[in-house]
């Protein structure tokens, strides 16, 4: 890793640890508080050794971004002083392995999807489906996913340059606001999703330049970036506004593609006869019948 490589990852070390600290008050943590006079709404660095169990030195090494050699044991005393959550510790991991060179091996991402996965997408007929990266790209999508994310899929950012990229769409093109009815929920989650890749995949060039892009471009991603939150992308329910069938509340589930590495089928399913599966009806409708094809093949 170059210097400047070894700084970035330092800086980003630096900014999650402390950034956990300082949401964690003395009273969460069970610890008395003398005297009024803190300078630190969070906790001490001090604090955060001694809830851990190593020394102050050693922390503070930890916080300045050397996390190089630090055991499994010391990562997870250090997850449960700061109140980590699944997503945050999985991070704090990352990171770690990231900052450990002998054990740490790029994580590759799939740059393709592959005719078996098209096929099963094609198969997905009665229900929106499409594979995306941890970068957000849409690399395939059925027609029906297609026909729901058309605002996205027609955005004039992508007429020229591909692949096309939720995230891009959602913080520089005007009509995301339109899209995501809860859109603040919507760049929030997105932020945090980014995040969460760059431990998993520090090494991606596509990624950093993505951020980056939107980091100068767009003032309400570097706020949220500022934050160093990170989340799990899984299942839950998305909102959204098709400018067609209105408003929709549908349920998904983002499941991991074991053999191509960095990709997720995204599927939305719908309660059986409810507004929004009679929405989807009328998207399929609208859309017809197609094959999928490769987003990078369009």
């Amino acid at each position: 890793m170059t210097g400047t490589g070894r700084e970035t990852r330092a800086a980003e070390v630096k900014e999650f640890l402390s950034t956990r600290r300082a949401r964690i008050t003395p009273e969460q943590a069970g610890l008395p508080v003398y005297g009024g006079n803190r300078r630190v709404a969070g906790l001490r660095r001090e604090e955060v050794a001694l809830l851990a169990g190593m020394s102050v030195d050693y922390y503070v090494r930890l916080e300045r971004g050397n996390l190089s050699g630090a055991s499994d044991a010391v990562l997870e005393s250090l997850a449960h002083a700061l109140q980590l959550n699944e997503a945050e510790r999985a991070h704090l991991y990352d990171l770690a392995r990231a900052a450990t060179p002998s054990g740490h091996r790029p994580a590759v991402t799939a740059s393709r999807v592959r005719p078996t996965i098209l096929r099963t997408l094609d198969a997905m007929a009665g229900v929106p489906a499409y594979v995306r990266n941890g970068r957000f790209d849409v690399l395939a999508a059925n027609a029906l996913g297609r026909a729901l994310y058309a605002p996205v899929f027609d955005s004039p950012l992508f007429a020229q340059r591909g692949p096309v990229n939720s995230a891009r769409f959602l913080f520089l093109d005007p009509a995301g606001r339109d899209f995501w009815p809860d859109w603040d929920r919507a760049a929030g989650d997105s932020v945090a999703f980014l995040r969460t890749e760059t431990g998993r995949a520090p090494h991606d060039k596509a990624l950093t330049d993505l951020i980056g892009e939107l980091t100068t471009k767009s003032d309400e991603f570097a706020r949220r970036w500022a934050r160093h939150d990170v989340k799990f992308h899984r299942s839950g329910v998305k909102h959204l506004r098709h400018p067609l069938v209105g408003e929709l509340a549908l349920p998904y589930e983002a499941l991991e593609l074991p053999a191509d590495p960095g990709l997720r089928l995204y599927v939305y399913t719908p309660e059986p006869d409810s507004r929004e599966h009679e929405a989807l009806g009328l998207l399929a409708s609208w859309a017809g019948t197609g094959t999928t094809v490769s987003a990078r093949d369009d």
